[in-house]
């Protein structure tokens, strides 16, 4: 069984900062990539940010620049450090993990259940 859990979201102004976490855990042979999507009501999910088991990353164009995504691939770990927040960045967001579990034979996104960040005054 694999589990994928998010924390570090809430309320900050605009202009704040916030990090994200995330951890993939259970019986995983092996992590293709990690990365992060988010949901705003009404609105598709769409990707944040991701990083590759290689280090590679990716990020979503009304997010560079601001944000930066991290992570330790044998760890299982990813972060996303959220710089200059703005009303808009307002979404739930969802941590990703493609992974290889043991005795499997292909690869699967796996989603954790969400955390919330809401940027207000």
């Amino acid at each position: 069984q694999v589990q994928v859990v998010e924390s570090g979201g809430g309320l900050v102004q605009p202009g704040g900062s916030l990090r994200l976490s995330c951890a993939a855990s259970g019986i995983i042979f092996s992590c293709n990539g990690m990365g992060w999507y988010r949901q705003a009501p009404g609105k598709e999910r769409e990707l944040v940010a991701r990083i590759t088991s290689g280090g590679g990353t990716a990020y979503g164009d009304s997010v560079k620049g601001r944000f930066t995504i991290s992570g330790d691939n044998a760890k299982k770990t990813v972060y996303l450090q959220m710089n200059s927040l703005k009303p808009e960045d307002t979404a739930v967001y969802y941590c990703n993990a493609e992974l290889l579990v043991v005795g499997a034979r292909q690869w699967v996104d796996y989603w954790g259940q969400g955390t919330q960040v809401t940027v207000s005054s």
